[in-house]
């Protein structure tokens, strides 16, 4: 019985980490679709006159931060 145990314990730990790690990849995405969004908006801004440069540097470059850490798959959904 201590057998069927551990292995269904086993299986149940597997799952809670496959599940955190399609957690931790969705928020990855979200962020990284966020950020994506946010230098729109910064470049948007500048070309219409009402933003800076500065600001879209600052958004390129937390979005290259982003897919250093998580990569670029959110870019192909």
């Amino acid at each position: 019985m201590a057998g069927f145990l551990d292995r269904a314990r086993e299986q149940v730990q597997q799952g809670l980490n496959q599940g955190k790690q399609k957690l931790d990849d969705v928020q990855a995405q979200r962020a990284g679709n966020d950020l994506l969004k946010q230098l729109g908006a910064a470049y948007y801004a500048e070309r219409r006159g009402s933003g800076t440069p500065d600001a879209t540097q600052q958004a390129l470059s937390a979005l290259e931060a982003h897919i250093a850490t998580h990569g670029d798959g959110f870019l192909r959904s």
